[in-house]
């Protein structure tokens, strides 16, 4: 995974405001006391800081991996 693909599941998921909040602002300990961005920043593999922020806000699993194309598509 991609840090891009990380912020497009991000914003299909939690919509592209609250996940660029969200994800600056919690601290996560499965990211070792780091927010998702600074997490990224250290070079955390955007796949586990992706885990670990859906695993922290109780992501339904069929959620975590959505079809972003689509999910833009209807927020248009």
């Amino acid at each position: 995974m991609r840090h891009s693909e990380f912020w497009q599941l991000a914003d299909a998921v939690f919509g592209p405001e609250y996940a660029r909040s969200l994800a600056s602002d919690i601290v996560l300990s499965d990211l070792g006391g780091r927010s998702p961005v600074q997490a990224l920043d250290d070079g955390v593999p955007p796949r586990d800081v992706w885990a670990a922020l859906c695993e922290a806000q109780d992501v339904p699993e069929d959620r975590r991996w959505i079809d972003t194309r689509e999910a833009n598509r209807r927020r248009r």
